[in-house]
């Protein structure tokens, strides 16, 4: 069975993707040059004196750019490649992402296409014979690129070295949870809702794998058109086995629930084979608490490393303190819950920075220290309700 996807959320998967952007470079390049070499046959542009030169000299100088564009994007991905290892190896498995979306390396990679291609697309179109006319704008345009390509292969060196530094993969992983704690974790002053009405119908998970993301707006529309409301039984970042709950479908004053059907339910959550940090705020503390961990390990004894991790996380723990603990729902115009997902509780994200990289420090003095001096920062502005959690984990009680 195929895993169920959300049209958002593949549109999002898409945009996101590693290929999209050299793909549109090597399809704008094939029709940049199609066009351009028509154009010029067909309106005899004066454009003679950019590029002189027979048909002989103009197929060796395409052939020379093609060949070095070879080696040029072959070596650009070879280091990407080895920037993949090192990452992972050394850091953890889960940023890789953040080198995949990186669009710096996808503009690099579709310059050097976009050029390869564009060459080629000329070469074929250059005549048989010395007294036919050359494209030379084709021909100049080619060599252009050429220019920029060895601009962005040195760009591309300078780029590399520098998202490679572990200080740069943190705060990139911090940037990205704060967006989604803002986007998802709204510190808004509306009253927690849930839905509470009596469960009616569970409706149970296709697949196996994790939740990555939830369409609400669609899944309140089919609450509405059967009269219930749904809650959304996993958050997400949860692993779901197939058969456990997925849904519950609950009643709502004044409506007759009718059933759900389960494909229409199904495609309004995404389930996949990895943690995505589009509505996942777990997600980040993740890969925190995981290069804080590799780093305080016997192989590594990075302890400076792990000091950045673990602030980088204080600065997240201290937005998260300061909001109430509140499900994603929609709601109807009279304030009737339709759907609810809900979200880790602060103890959770605590959890995984303090008891996680304590656990792994030992005695440690500098990030025991830097934990207890989070702690008691995080305590004085967090709310009532996120205090035991805090003072459960501090030294003195």
């Amino acid at each position: 069975m195929s895993r169920p996807r959300n049209p958002a959320a593949l549109a999002a998967e898409v945009l996101a993707s590693f290929w999209l952007l050299p793909a549109v470079c090597a399809v704008g390049a094939v029709a940049a040059a199609i066009g351009l070499s028509v154009l010029e046959l067909h309106l005899d542009l004066p454009v003679e004196w950019l590029l002189p030169g027979g048909p002989a000299g103009a197929r060796s100088l395409l052939s020379s750019i093609i060949t070095a564009m070879i080696s040029f994007t072959a070596l650009v991905f070879s280091i990407t490649v080895v920037a993949l290892q090192l990452a992972s190896s050394q850091y953890s498995p889960r940023v890789l992402r953040t080198f995949l979306q990186d669009r710096t390396i996808q503009a690099t990679l579709g310059t050097f296409v976009a050029t390869f291609l564009f060459a080629m697309v000329v070469l074929a179109a250059l005549p048989a014979r010395d007294e036919q006319r050359l494209p030379e704008l084709s021909l100049a345009v080619s060599m252009s690129l050429v220019l920029g390509s060895s601009g962005m292969f040195i760009y591309y060196l300078h780029h590399i070295t520098t998202v490679m530094r572990v200080s740069h993969i943190i705060a990139s992983i911090g940037a990205q949870t704060r967006r989604t704690i803002e986007r998802h974790l709204p510190d808004d002053e509306h009253p927690p809702l849930r839905v509470t009405g009596d469960v009616v119908q569970v409706l149970p998970a296709p697949v196996p794998g994790m939740v990555t993301d939830v369409d609400v707006a669609r899944l309140a529309r089919l609450a509405r058109e059967h009269g219930c409301a749904i809650s959304v039984v996993p958050t997400p970042g949860d692993f779901v086995v197939a058969g456990a709950p997925l849904f519950r479908a609950h009643r709502c004053p004044g409506d007759e629930p009718r059933p759900l059907p389960a494909d229409r339910a199904a495609r309004t959550v995404t389930i996949g084979v990895e943690r995505t940090p589009g509505q996942d705020v777990g997600f980040g503390f993740r890969q925190l608490a995981d290069i804080a961990e590799r780093a305080l390990s016997p192989a590594s004894n990075d302890v400076t490393t792990a000091t950045r991790a673990v602030q980088e996380a204080h600065d997240l723990l201290r937005r998260l303190a300061t909001r109430p603990e509140r499900a994603r729902t929609v709601r109807d115009d009279d304030g009737t819950v339709r759907v609810q997902v809900n979200s880790l509780p602060f103890d959770t994200y605590l959890a995984m920075i303090v008891d996680d990289v304590r656990a792994t420090a030992g005695p440690q003095p500098r990030i025991t220290r830097l934990l207890d001096a989070l702690l008691d920062d995080l305590y004085a502005v967090a709310l009532p309700t996120h205090r035991p959690a805090i003072r459960r984990r501090m030294p003195h009680g």
